[in-house]
């Protein structure tokens, strides 16, 4: 079911955010995303000049590869455009998270790695939407679990949302093991 009609308005701001996952023909998983923030109207900016309507304030790329445990195996990070001649600078900088798994805890190593001025606001706000996408990647395609089949440890992603509630009906029928309620 759509939103409901809008009160009348007028488009201002377009962020774009697309994420892809990859599973590489050495074993590895390749998780990308893009953003992209655009305006439309055309306004000035103090290092760049006049940034036209549909021209990208913001166009920036990151990809992580991973291995079959969600450790970053390698990190590449990239500024096309940005409202700061500065911003690509960091780009390096989330090399940090070489080494890092992505599970229980990702958030917060996040944060001490690259945030405030240890990384980008955009770069690091792509990396929740990318973990989401490691998973579904990696979890789906490992065949981590045959159709019938019990997971041999509980899944990180019962308690995650309403839908997969440890007590709820989603978990009794696809992951009875786990299930809690009566």
């Amino acid at each position: 079911m759509p939103l409901s009609d809008p009160s009348p308005r007028e488009a201002l701001h377009d962020r774009s955010i697309e994420c892809r996952g990859y599973r590489r023909a050495d074993g590895l998983w390749d998780i990308e995303a893009h953003l992209t923030d655009t305006k439309t109207y055309a306004f000035a900016n103090a290092h760049r000049g006049e940034i036209e309507p549909g021209e990208p304030l913001h166009d920036m790329w990151l990809r992580l590869t991973v291995d079959d445990e969600f450790v970053i195996r390698a990190v590449e990070a990239a500024t096309d455009a940005a409202p700061f001649g500065v911003c690509g600078d960091i780009t390096p900088r989330f090399a940090a998270l070489e080494g890092l798994a992505i599970g229980p805890g990702w958030t917060r190593e996040v944060r001490k790695l690259l945030g405030g001025t240890k990384g980008c606001t955009h770069l690091v706000e792509l990396l929740r939407p990318l973990a989401t996408v490691a998973h579904q990647t990696i979890w789906s395609s490992r065949g981590e679990r045959r159709e019938g089949e019990a997971p041999r440890r509980r899944p990180g992603y019962i308690d995650s949302c309403h839908a997969l509630s440890s007590d709820g009906e989603v978990v009794r029928q696809h992951f009875p093991d786990w299930y809690t309620g009566k």
